[in-house]
């Protein structure tokens, strides 16, 4: 379990909304973790995207209420955040080193270790996606089953490998200026939330928009770096046997990453749900797309029932389910065993 001489335990319910939240010191530099739930309870581990944290990328999927109750009834939260990405977060310094995606991967070992973690359930998001497949890669006795929404496997095309160069060369001069928030922005969400002329943004991107003015953009300049070098996974796919669920927004920049992805994996422990008129960062812009896929995923692992005889692990029901949301095509949804994208 957690030590004090490892570790700074900072209480910041103000901020994190009841978690408690800890650095955790790595080989790499500190880490910060936001615990929620009973820590005796089967962990669940989460990774944000780029400049994201898991106020900005997961508070709307553990703020519906469905999802929040089953989900915390199973397990105990464990939100890593990338290296000088959690709120109030100073500036690294220039002597330090900048980390590598296997790095990263590395911090969510120590991560786990310094809690006491066995295997456990991996929730990431594109960057956050990548990273934590790696590390089920790396450390597959560690993981029980990846959830990866709009994932990335593959090393950058030369086209995003460019974007990526100009954003960080606008990060290191101008900070989180106007125009990567804008890139940013779209790599997150679909046109239809973002906006237009006529149409003005959506709460939800309005709220990050004002989330990514607090963040150092010299750390987010290092995750950047780190993801532009990241290499090709896409081999190694076939022998990870823990299952795995993907889901991604058919808006999503990374929609042809994600069915890459799926075509790798082995079907026999993987799926892919497609959600309609969504962008990469599902957990926000569709959180309600996720219930059903999740349950079902969850099943598998004895953790949730949706029969009658509910599990006493499991606080809901059908009957105790929004109608609509027991509807997958009033949610947008196709669901996809792999198998489908096989040719």
């Amino acid at each position: 379990m957690a030590d004090s001489s490892d570790s700074i335990s900072i209480d910041m319910e103000t901020i994190s909304l009841g978690a408690k939240e800890y650095l955790v010191k790595t080989r790499c530099g500190m880490v910060s973790v936001a615990v929620f739930g009973d820590q005796d309870k089967p962990a669940l581990v989460t990774y944000p995207d780029l400049a994201l944290n898991h106020i900005s990328c997961f508070q709307g999927l553990f703020f519906s209420p469905e999802v929040n109750s089953f989900l915390l009834h199973n397990f105990c939260i464990y939100h890593i955040s990338p290296p000088g990405h959690e709120v109030g977060a100073a500036p690294v310094g220039s002597d330090d080193l900048m980390p590598s995606v296997d790095d990263l991967a590395d911090q969510v070992l120590e991560v786990l270790n310094f809690f006491g973690l066995g295997a456990v359930m991996c929730m990431g998001v594109t960057a956050g996606a990548y990273v934590l497949t790696l590390f089920a890669m790396k450390y597959r006795q560690r993981v029980l089953g990846l959830i990866l929404v709009s994932p990335l496997c593959r090393a950058p095309s030369w086209t995003e490998w460019l974007l990526n160069k100009v954003m960080s060369n606008l990060l290191y001069f101008y900070g989180m200026c106007g125009v990567v928030k804008e890139l940013l922005l779209k790599r997150y969400f679909s046109q239809e939330v973002r906006g237009s002329v006529e149409e003005s943004e959506s709460d939800i991107v309005q709220a990050c928009r004002r989330l990514l003015d607090e963040r150092q953009s010299i750390n987010v300049q290092q995750f950047l770096e780190a993801m532009n070098g990241r290499r090709d996974l896409s081999e190694g796919l076939r022998k990870l046997h823990c299952r795995s669920l993907i889901f991604v927004g058919e808006n999503s920049p990374f929609h042809s990453e994600a069915l890459h992805m799926t075509s790798k994996l082995d079907r026999r422990y993987s799926a892919l749900v497609e959600v309609q008129a969504c962008g990469s960062i599902v957990t926000e812009e569709q959180p309600h797309a996720m219930l059903i896929p999740l349950e079902y995923f969850l099943m598998g692992f004895g953790l949730y029932r949706s029969t009658l005889s509910v599990s006493r692990r499991s606080p809901l029901s059908p009957t105790c389910i929004s109608p609509e949301l027991l509807s997958p095509e009033s949610m947008g949804l196709k669901l996809k065993p792999i198998k489908t994208r096989i040719s």
